[in-house]
């Protein structure tokens, strides 16, 4: 799988979207294969296709890799992720998820067979649990998960 990473998303910068939700003290994240030997936990996002703005790739890469429609509400923060192969500037946004049902979808880049293993609104406590490495790097500039709504300006993680 880390070939597959490579491959559609490697040794190139991309902008992507990515979305904060959070819902009765918990977070949405992505469990992706292939980022690193183990699991990486991040928020749902995807890169930005020209011609469509942040908000319209958000809205598609929650559909896509989550099974949630969701409502846009407001900027947070930027990001510049760097992990050889990749580099993406991120920009986060607070969403707000509709529905219960949540589904381990897909990312149509890569293919399949799909690079999401699951999908899930976690604890904070098990967010914090997670090894530094298992976890985006967003992460690791706060000392509670449950403030990443109240992060703003522009970090290198």
């Amino acid at each position: 799988m880390k070939d597959e990473v490579q491959t559609f998303y490697g040794n190139r910068l991309r902008v992507r979207a990515c979305g904060i939700c959070v819902r009765n003290d918990t977070l949405l994240l992505v469990n992706h294969h292939g980022i690193s030997a183990e699991n990486f936990w991040a928020p749902p996002g995807g890169g930005i296709d020209f011609g469509e703005s942040a908000s319209d790739c958000l809205v598609r890469e929650f559909s896509e890799e989550t099974g949630l429609s969701v409502e846009i509400k407001s900027f947070l923060f930027a990001c510049e992720f760097i992990r050889s192969p990749l580099h993406a500037i991120e920009l986060f946004f607070e969403v707000i998820a509709a529905g219960d049902t949540i589904t381990s979808g897909i990312d149509p880049e890569a293919g399949s067979p799909s690079i999401i293993r699951e999908v899930n609104f976690m604890p904070w406590n098990e967010v914090m649990g997670l090894p530094d490495h298992q976890r985006h790097g967003v992460f690791r500039l706060l000392k509670h998960p449950s403030k990443i709504t109240s992060l703003r300006g522009y970090f290198k993680v």
